[in-house]
């Protein structure tokens, strides 16, 4: 909206044209979505309070959870609306990227919104029911998966890049293609959903990751810098700056009221519509193993329930009782009831996310 309001004055002050560089309006994204939700996040928390829409803590958690039990929940319907406002206001709306990762962060940001509605306001401890909660998500991955795979007419744009490696990329076809943008989705999506379980555990990391992000969208989205780093060119992918320069103003802004003690939380309406966006980002960049490489946490976290639930189904079939690998899944609550305090699990896997990131822009030059 303002880039096209700054090209039609710079017709005349030559000055605006300022506003069409990428890097200006990424910072400009990131600033405004902060300061947004500095300033929104005491009168969203207020609403959601007064609506009673507060967090159920389950009771087979660790125990000093319980007092967490009424807190401000939804909190991410915040996030989402100042990521979405943001991009509007500094985005190029004529970038069909843009308006891909757009779709899909409000897509699944809806899924999750119904789950913790049913959850908070109806007091159904199952939320929505997990197979249509599924199939909602595979209806917007597998959407979103088609479209991209079908508005590219350049094979490298659907190929598999292999990182620290110069010339190894494994042709995908439409099918494979598809298949990958699904489970890269839908994937992100329920890990960061999973690793929200702690004051501001799953925000920061998010954070760190659409930030190193913003550095592959805009070396892929220039000609001169993708052919020296030997990643894809594609064209138009630097836009996805803005949106990710938003996700990370607004998510540093929430982090200010989610940090111990939270005053709010985030739900699956922030959690879901954030890993969607990761996932729906790295597809586009062709960058989903560096992603599995930045959120290493997101997917240890994972990891850590199938293995749980895995082997403790497995020993309850072979022995008559089930065992289990972890003190508790998700992985953070197996650290909590190892003895670390809830503010050292935190901090401790932030630094473990810094290491990762860094580890994951190391591939932009290591090849």
């Amino acid at each position: 909206m303002l880039l096209e309001l700054s090209q039609w004055i710079a017709q005349h002050v030559r000055g605006f044209n300022v506003l069409n560089y990428i890097t200006l309006r990424t910072v400009l994204a990131a600033m405004t979505a902060l300061f947004f939700s500095l300033a929104a996040g005491p009168r969203v928390i207020r609403w959601l309070a007064a609506k009673k829409i507060g967090q159920a803590v389950r009771t087979d958690g660790p125990q000093a959870h319980l007092v967490k039990s009424g807190t401000p929940t939804m909190g991410g319907i915040l996030i989402l609306i100042t990521v979405a406002m943001t991009t509007l206001l500094w985005g190029d709306l004529a970038n069909h990227y843009v308006w891909t990762v757009l779709v899909v962060t409000l897509g699944f940001g809806i899924i999750g919104w119904y789950d913790d509605w049913k959850k908070v306001v109806y007091r159904d401890p199952n939320g929505l029911a997990a197979r249509w909660k599924f199939f909602w998500q595979s209806v917007l991955g597998i959407g979103a998966a088609l479209f991209l795979a079908f508005s590219t007419d350049n094979p490298a744009q659907t190929e598999l890049i292999v990182p620290f490696f110069k010339s190894i990329a494994y042709p995908l076809g439409v099918v494979g293609f598809v298949a990958l943008t699904y489970f890269v989705i839908v994937g992100t999506s329920n890990a960061i959903n999973l690793t929200d379980g702690l004051d501001g555990l799953a925000i920061m990391p998010t954070v760190m990751v659409s930030g190193a992000f913003c550095i592959f969208a805009y070396a892929s989205g220039n000609a001169e810098f993708a052919k020296y780093l030997l990643i894809p060119y594609v064209p138009g992918a630097g836009e996805l700056c803005i949106v990710l320069g938003a996700i990370a103003g607004a998510g540093l802004g929430f982090l200010w009221f989610n940090a111990y003690p939270a005053e709010v939380f985030m739900g699956d309406v922030g959690a879901l519509a954030l890993g969607a966006a990761l996932g729906c980002v790295a597809v586009i960049v062709r960058q989903e193993i560096v992603l599995f490489i930045m959120g290493g946490l997101f997917v240890a976290e994972t990891l850590s329930v199938m293995v749980q639930v895995g082997w403790f189904k497995y020993t309850k079939k072979r022995y008559g009782q089930g065992r289990r690998i972890l003190l508790m899944a998700p992985l953070h609550h197996h650290f909590e009831q190892s003895g670390w305090k809830e503010t050292q699990v935190v901090v401790r896997f932030w630094i473990i996310t810094i290491m990762l990131v860094l580890f994951g822009l190391s591939t932009l030059k290591l090849r």
